[in-house]
C-alpha cells in the first residue's frame, strides 16, 4: 500500500544518531519519517553496565546547544566502574588501549580556546536513556516514528525516493541510512564500504559466576587476551581470534563463553548461568562516499571499528549535527551550491581519524613482543604530563577540527562558550538551530550584513567576559566556527563566508 505523503526526509534507523539527526531536521521545519525495524527500543545491552557510554566535548556541546544536556541524569548520579575507586588514588579519567590517564595529568592550560565555565570535557551516558530522551526530543518537533518497520527495498527518482517496507511504501525527497553497521540502505544502495578486517572477537555477557574471587576487577590484561569485570557478573572480553567466532554467527553458549573466559583469564572459573551475551569485533570498515544521489550515511552505517573508548556513538552524533542544517538547507532552497557536498568532506577525514586511533588501540592490545614494546612506550607517554594532556585531547574529542582553508587555528572548530555581558553563554543562544554572527564591537556594517540572511543567522552584539582577542566569529549552525576577525573586520572575506554557508534572503525561494 503507497502512502501518498511525501516526507522531506525519510530516516532508516531510530537510534541516537538517527533520532539526533531527525530532531535537527525537525528543528529547520522539515517532515520527517523514521522506519525502524526493531519493534521495541528497550534491549539489555542498552542498559545499565553496558549500555554505558562516554560522551565527548563535541557531543556534550551540541546537546547542550540544544537545551538537552541538562535533562541527562546518568552522569549526575553514576560514577565510571572503570575510575579508581580507592581512596587517596588519582582518578582515571580515561584511557587509550587500556592504558590508563589520569585527572591531575591533564594539562588543561593547552586547550587555550576552552574558556572558564565550558562544559564538561567528558561524561557518562547511557544508551537507553539518550535514546528515550533524543525520541521524545523528536517526537516533541513533530518526528514521525514507525517501529517494526524494517526498509526492504528502495528506489530513487529525480525528485525523491519510495522507501519500501514489506508491503508498504513511504514517499521521501531523501533517505538517509542510520541503521547501523549492517545498514541495509548502504547494502540496496552499493556504497563502497572500504576497510580492514577484525583481529579479535570480542564479548559482552552478563553471567552468574560461582568462584568470582577467582576474576581480578576492572581491565585485566593477560597473555592471551583482555578481560573486564566492571561489575561482578558484568563481563566484557577480547580474544586475538581474528574475529572467527563473532563471523561463525554461532550462539553464544554457556560452555562457550566459560572456555573463552578460563583461557582468557588463564583461571578454571566456572560459570553457573549465561542471562545474556553478545559478540563484536575491531572490523573497520568506511563508506568511501556518503552520498549517493538522493541518499545519505551517518553513524555507523557510514563507518564502523572497534568500540574502544565509545568513540563510535561521538562521530555519528557529529555526523547528525554536522548533516542536519546542511539538508535542511538543501530542502529549504536555503544552501549555496556544494553546501550538502561538504557533509562528506568535513566528517569523512573526521571518520578516518578515528578508524585508524581504533587500529592503534588493537595494534598495542595484541600479545605478540612487538605489541607489547609498543604498549609500554606508550605507558611511559602517557605518564608524561604533555602525554596525559595528548590522550585526552584526542579521547575527549577537544582537537575535532574542520579544515576550512583558514589560517586562524580556531576557524573549524567548535565555538568557545563565551559568557556575554548581561551572563547569557553563546551556547544558550543556539536552541534554535540559526547561525550567529557575535560581534564584539558594535560594528553596524557587521549588522547590515548580517540582516541580509536574517532567516538563518542571528546578529548578536555584546562584549564578553573573555573574548580571546577576537573582534567577531561567525557561528555556523552546528557550533563551528566559520569566520573571526581579530582586529578590524574584513568585510570581503566576511562576505564570501557568509555565501559558502548561506543564501541571502532575497535570494531564497519557497520550498
Amino acid at each position: 500500500m503507497k502512502n501518498q505523503f511525501i516526507y522531506d526526509v525519510i530516516i532508516s534507523g531510530a537510534g541516537p544518531v538517527g533520532l539526533f539527526l531527525a530532531a535537527e531536521l525537525a528543528l529547520a521545519k522539515c517532515s520527517v519519517l523514521i522506519l525502524e525495524k526493531s519493534t521495541h527500543p528497550q534491549s539489555p545491552l542498552k542498559q545499565l553496565p553496558f549500555g554505558i557510554r562516554g560522551l565527548t566535548a563535541p557531543s556534550i556541546e551540541a546537546l547542550y546547544r540544544r537545551g538537552l544536556l541538562g535533562e541527562l541524569e546518568l552522569h549526575k548520579r553514576l560514577k565510571n566502574p572503570h575510575l579508581n575507586a580507592v581512596k587517596g588514588a588519582r582518578r582515571q579519567v580515561g584511557h587509550f588501549a587500556g592504558i590508563p590517564f589520569h585527572e591531575g595529568d591533564i594539562d588543561t592550560s593547552q586547550w587555550k580556546y576552552r574558556l572558564p565555565g565550558a562544559t564538561e570535557t567528558s561524561l557518562i551516558s547511557e544508551m537507553e536513556e539518550l535514546e528515550t530522551l533524543l525520541s521524545h526530543r523528536a517526537a516533541a518537533l513533530g518526528v514521525v516514528i514507525q517501529r517494526g518497520l524494517p526498509i526492504t527495498d528502495f528506489h530513487q527518482h529525480k525528485d525523491d525516493v519510495t522507501v519500501l517496507s514489506d508491503a508498504q511504501s513511504f514517499q521521501g525527497k531523501w533517505l538517509v541510512g542510520c541503521d547501523g553497521s549492517r545498514s541495509i540502505v548502504r547494502k540496496l544502495a552499493g556504497f563502497e564500504f572500504a576497510g580492514t578486517e577484525p583481529e579479535f572477537t570480542g564479548y559482552s555477557a552478563h553471567v552468574d559466576i560461582a568462584d568470582p574471587q577467582k576474576l581480578s576487577p576492572g581491565r585485566n590484561i593477560t597473555s592471551t587476551g583482555m578481560y573486564l569485570q566492571s561489575q561482578p557478573g558484568y563481563l566484557q572480553i577480547q580474544e586475538f581470534d581474528g574475529g572467527a567466532f563473532h563471523k561463525s554467527e554461532k550462539p553464544i553458549s554457556l560452555e562457550h563463553i566459560q572456555e573463552v573466559l578460563r583461557r582468557i583469564s588463564n583461571t578454571e572459573v566456572t560459570i553457573n548461568a549465561l542471562h545474556i551475551a553478545t559478540t563484536w569485533t575491531d572490523r573497520a570498515r568506511q563508506a568511501t562516499a556518503y552520498r549517493s544521489g538522493r541518499v545519505l550515511l551517518a553513524g555507523d552505517a557510514a563507518h564502523i571499528h572497534a568500540p574502544l573508548g565509545g568513540q563510535g556513538l561521538n562521530l555519528g552524533l557529529g555526523d547528525a549535527m554536522n548533516l542536519g542544517w546542511k539538508l535542511a538547507a538543501t530542502l529549504k532552497n536555503k544552501a549555496p551550491e556544494g553546501l550538502l557536498d561538504s557533509y562528506q568532506s568535513e566528517r569523512h577525514p573526521i571518520g578516518v581519524q578515528v578508524l585508524n586511533w581504533s587500529r592503534a588501540q588493537v595494534a598495542i592490545m595484541k600479545t605478540d613482543p612487538a605489541s607489547k614494546a609498543l604498549h609500554a612506550i606508550v605507558s611511559d607517554l602517557m605518564n608524561t604530563r604533555d602525554g596525559a594532556s595528548y590522550f585526552a585531547g584526542r579521547v575527549w574529542g577537544i582537537f575535532t577540527s574542520y579544515n576550512l582553508g583558514a589560517d586562524h587555528p580556531l576557524v573549524g572548530q567548535t565555538v568557545p562558550n563565551f559568557e556575554l555581558e548581561d551572563g547569557t553563554a553563546i551556547g544558550q543562544m543556539m536552541q534554535d538551530g540559526k547561525g550567529i554572527l557575535l560581534d564584539f564591537s558594535g560594528d553596524t556594517t557587521l549588522k547590515t550584513m548580517a540582516a541580509a540572511f536574517s532567516s538563518q543567522i542571528k546578529y548578536v552584539s555584546s562584549r564578553a567576559k573573555e573574548q580571546l582577542g577576537l573582534t567577531s566569529v561567525l557561528i555556523r549552525p552546528d557550533g563551528f566556527v566559520g569566520w573571526l576577525a581579530e582586529n578590524k573586520p574584513d568585510y570581503s572575506e566576511l562576505k564570501k563566508t557568509l555565501s559558502r554557508w548561506f543564501v541571502p534572503d532575497q535570494f531564497v525561494n519557497p520550498a
